[in-house]
């Protein structure tokens, strides 16, 4: 029962919005009481919290696996943006954004880990990729891992990329072959260009 709780209400939250999703409404879809909800969760804030983590926990083992698979440095872009993309569900609500609003200590706990997962998915990924030589040799690879997860986080925010203008699959493409571009030797770009036609 606590499994299906937490499963349900992650998945709307991740749907409506962290604050806009209330201990009501996730009764309601489960067909229950929200007492029942209580005794697994006493506040909506340990839920939040439970959810936040479940959805990063469920990112990251997804990400672990594309990793270990080994692909070429560029798909793997391509696989990890296309996997945290339906998993989140194209996050028309800005949940990142309602978390860091509504619940600043959750967010900032959760910023921590995502910020220490994605950091060693794109050094990781750099340091094949120069290897390969599809990266060039001279790029400083703990900046660009920096600035990568930052930029991440700004093509969420509402203000800077209002959603009803910007869908987040539109930004995150947009963004990745911003990025890659950047970096990327002639081999590189070549390789970038199939695959951008592989994956339209």
């Amino acid at each position: 029962m606590k499994e299906k709780i937490l499963n349900t209400a992650a998945e709307m939250f991740l749907h409506y919005g962290f604050k806009s999703v209330t201990m009501d409404d996730i009764a309601e879809k489960l067909g229950m009481s929200k007492k029942t909800i209580y005794n697994y969760y006493p506040t909506k804030t340990k839920l939040v919290h439970a959810a936040a983590t479940h959805i990063f926990h469920s990112i990251q083992n997804g990400l672990d696996e594309i990793r270990a698979a080994k692909p070429h440095p560029l798909e793997e872009n391509f696989e990890m943006k296309q996997f945290v993309m339906h998993r989140l569900k194209d996050e028309k609500s800005s949940p990142q954004y309602q978390l860091q609003k509504y619940y600043p200590r959750i967010y900032e706990e959760l910023n921590s880990k995502q910020f220490e997962l994605m950091e060693s998915c794109v050094q990781e990924n750099l340091e094949r990729g120069i290897k390969l030589g599809c990266y060039r040799k001279d790029i400083p690879v703990d900046f660009i891992s920096k600035i990568y997860f930052k930029a991440m986080q700004n093509i969420k925010d509402p203000n800077l990329f209002p959603p009803e203008e910007y869908s987040k699959i539109y930004l995150m493409e947009q963004l990745m072959e911003y990025h890659l571009r950047a970096i990327c030797t002639e081999k590189g770009i070549k390789k970038l260009e199939e695959l951008i036609v592989k994956h339209e």
